[in-house]
């Protein structure tokens, strides 16, 4: 019996560099189009048996736009960054330099008040490792952050790795195995 994980990365909201913490914005009329552009690669994995979504807006509009119906599992939510909400990264280094060298060097540091890094990706591979595991097929729209997590999980990779993974909005990973045995399944691209 082997499960099969699909992660779908949200529509952003922004450009990288102006990408905030914890946002929770809706699509904007530039993501629905690339929501558009791509959606005949992604709709086939709403034949998943289980369709599920991270509760934040974009992510709930991205599985919706995709036909996926998908349920929101508070798990999935984006890394909860305290008093960061809502800033960049830019002005959090502006105001609190110290705090974010440690933030970036101790995943076990929350200088912001909300999750350590280690708290978040435990947060996320305890969702996958609570998947029913009976040959089924799971797709999930989730934040690029939410999917670095899940595949430093489980990858059961360095904690530091996170900062190396880059997330494509709309782009796909596929994790397949079972709980606490996961493997990192590599296909063709969607563009």
């Amino acid at each position: 019996m082997t499960l099969r994980v699909t992660l779908v990365a949200a529509a952003r909201t922004s450009s990288r560099l102006t990408e905030r913490f914890d946002d929770d914005r809706p699509l904007d009329q530039a993501d629905w189009h690339e929501v558009q552009l791509v959606a005949h690669t992604l709709v086939p994995l709403g034949a998943a048996e289980l369709r599920y979504c991270s509760p934040t807006p974009r992510s709930r509009a991205t599985g919706d736009a995709l036909g996926f119906a998908p349920m929101a599992q508070p798990a999935l939510r984006d890394w909860e960054m305290g008093r960061w909400r809502g800033m960049t990264l830019g002005e959090v280094t502006a105001r609190e330099p110290a705090a974010v060298d440690r933030w970036l060097a101790d995943p076990r540091s929350a200088p912001h008040g909300g999750e350590s890094m280690l708290g978040f990706i435990g947060r996320v591979g305890g969702w996958l490792d609570t998947r029913p595991a009976d040959d089924a097929l799971v797709v999930a729209v989730a934040e690029p952050a939410v999917i670095r997590a899940a595949l430093v999980y489980a990858l059961n990779a360095p904690p530091a790795t996170y900062w190396n993974v880059d997330v494509h909005p709309l782009s796909t990973i596929t994790l397949t195995g079972l709980p606490g045995r996961w493997s990192l399944s590599l296909e063709a691209g969607i563009r």
